[in-house]
């Protein structure tokens, strides 16, 4: 599998100085890659006692033998992961609380992009940091996958999200998650919290405010380093429309475009 370098967070330190609720049932977060899965698993850290965080990897199918003990009801904990769908998936996680992580497509051309030329990444992919590919063919690599290194755009959001959409307990969107957490929405957090399992204590505001701080997310844009190339702020249009030729009918899936 691809590395991730990343450095220590004190979330924990933090977190164990507050009055927590015990989760009574597994809880995993299930996210796209590159969603904002760490602002949703360090907000959700600051409700659930340490001793419940799952910290030994990011859960996905090449490590599931040695991780699904993350799931066991004997002991439940909050982990996080990007889980491909199968059979075998599905019916380790079948009692686990699901919230599924996902964020735009269009977005996330550009996320995966700025990651995959960042040195947190390790991946065996040189050649999209060798100068002489171009910022257009640069984002293509990433909608229609590199060959035998990265899945395509289509494939990353079929086993990572739109199979797990039944079965999930709340679908998140990275979108509404990162504006709810720097505008404290009060009715946000609380259906967050009780698809969770959890209910939203006096100073969840605070909890939130540390949680969302990224400061503590070593995979926030504005922490990543070695990123030498300029993107767009915003997908371009054609980029747009092969977002669009390459999975047909999936942002308006997932929620981004009206029925």
């Amino acid at each position: 599998m691809p590395t991730v370098n990343l450095r220590a967070d004190r979330l924990d330190a933090l977190a164990d100085g507050l009055v927590q609720q015990r989760l009574a049932r597994p809880l995993f977060i299930n996210s796209v890659p590159k969603s904002g899965t760490h602002l949703l698993r360090n907000i959700l850290r600051m409700f659930v006692s340490p001793a419940q965080h799952y910290a030994r990897d990011f859960v996905q199918y090449p490590n599931l033998e040695v991780t699904q003990e993350a799931f066991d009801p004997r002991a439940p904990m909050l982990s996080c992961g990007h889980l491909l769908f199968t059979d075998t998936t599905a019916l380790v996680t079948a009692h686990v609380t699901r919230l599924l992580l996902v964020r735009d497509p269009y977005d996330w051309v550009l996320a995966r992009a700025r990651f995959f030329l960042s040195e947190n990444f390790d991946g065996d992919m040189a050649e999209l940091r060798d100068p002489r590919l171009s910022v257009d063919d640069l984002l293509s690599a990433m909608i229609f996958g590199v060959y035998r290194k990265a899945p395509s755009l289509n494939e990353t959001y079929s086993h990572n999200a739109a199979a797990w959409l039944p079965g999930a307990s709340l679908v998140v969107r990275f979108e509404e998650l990162r504006a709810a957490a720097r505008s404290l929405d009060e009715t946000y957090f609380s259906t967050l919290l009780a698809a969770a399992g959890l209910s939203l204590p006096d100073d969840w505001a605070d909890r939130v405010r540390i949680g969302a701080d990224p400061a503590h997310s070593g995979t926030a844009r504005d922490n990543l380093s070695g990123v030498s190339r300029r993107l767009p702020d915003t997908l371009p249009d054609l980029h747009r429309r092969l977002v669009d030729y390459e999975a047909p009918g999936l942002r308006r899936l997932l929620g981004y475009e009206a029925s």
